[in-house]
């Protein structure tokens, strides 16, 4: 549990207000649904609202100092049980049963609710979630249960109609480009990229900054950019396998290629250099602003979507890459 309390949160400011009434008032639901990309804080919310609900002070939030938010920082707290599952892509009904249909009816052993927090909720298989249905719909009064889905719409309907939801919404670029600066100590230039890549959703944007991995993308996007215009179909070929070797990366690579051409669009039409993401290429951005016609960009940005689109669906990986790639280079002649 990062952080002393909500404060410690960047965005969901109508989700935190909503949590602290809560726990004010002692009007607490007994199930909720927290949907949200992975990385949009589903995690962190969970485990503040916990840990807030169970807290000794007489605060709307976690104090950070009582016995029980010190345990619930240190996740050993026996009143928060956070329900894990074996299988990355699936919770079986075993699993399920085990740690919530079989313990929810055991009181509290040291406070006044009992709460199941279940990320990955949407990978409940419909066993699991059948068998956990009687749960939700009649759970003893002092059980909180916390759903944390990607895929809210792969839970049943009668789950998620027993539960208030909460959307968690992208987070305004100022605040992630904050959060950044804040807490990794990026420069300006660099926190504006990463929360540019992260688009609203702050782990992903920290996870990018962290990982040596993708700094060293960035700038294998800016090598091929720069060289992509004298590149010979053969050279193209040889770019598509060193690509092809990171498959699991590639859409990251196509969310910056998008980025840079937004960038090359957007200094086309409005000559705005302090807002673009790759600061530190202006002079490349602009020639290939100059070369480009706006036809040009549109069918590249086109093909970027295009070619995300065709890999999720799992056509020819070199295929769908090279035809990118010869794209983006005929359109910059």
């Amino acid at each position: 549990m990062p952080g002393s309390g909500f404060d410690a949160v960047r965005g969901h400011r109508e989700i935190i207000a909503h949590m602290k009434n809560a726990v004010q008032t002692g009007r607490v639901s007994h199930a909720y649904l927290l949907a949200g990309e992975k990385g949009s804080g589903k995690k962190l919310l969970a485990g503040l609202f916990a840990a807030a609900l169970l807290c000794e002070s007489d605060r709307n939030e976690p104090c950070g100092r009582c016995l029980s938010c010190r345990k619930a920082k240190d996740g050993n707290h026996p009143d928060i049980i956070w329900v894990t599952h074996e299988k990355p892509e699936l919770i079986k009904i075993d699993e399920i049963r085990h740690q919530v249909v079989e313990t929810v009816d055991i009181r509290p052993y040291e406070s006044r609710f009992k709460i199941y927090i279940i990320p990955d909720a949407d990978k409940m298989n419909a066993q699991a979630q059948n068998a956990f249905l009687k749960t939700i719909e009649e759970p003893p009064s002092y059980a909180v249960i916390l759903l944390l889905a990607e895929n809210p719409d792969a839970l049943l309907e009668t789950v998620r109609s027993r539960s208030m939801r909460f959307d968690l919404r992208a987070v305004p670029d100022r605040e992630v480009r904050g959060y950044l600066a804040e807490e990794l100590g990026c420069s300006a230039a660099e926190a504006a990229l990463y929360a540019a890549f992260g688009q609203g959703n702050i782990g992903r944007a920290r996870a990018a900054a962290e990982d040596e991995a993708f700094r060293e993308m960035i700038d294998t996007a800016v090598r091929l950019m720069k060289s992509i215009h004298d590149m010979q179909v053969v050279e193209i070929v040889t770019t598509v396998k060193i690509l092809a070797e990171k498959k699991e990366r590639i859409y990251d690579f196509i969310d910056l290629l998008t980025l840079w051409f937004r960038d090359v669009l957007l200094y086309k039409a409005a000559r705005d250099v302090d807002g673009l993401i790759f600061k530190n290429e202006v002079s490349e951005i602009r020639r290939e602003a100059a070369s480009c016609s706006y036809e040009g960009l549109e069918e590249i940005l086109t093909a970027l979507g295009k070619a995300k689109e065709r890999l999720y669906a799992n056509v020819n990986f070199e295929l769908a890459v090279e035809l990118l790639v010869l794209t983006i280079r005929d359109n910059l002649s």
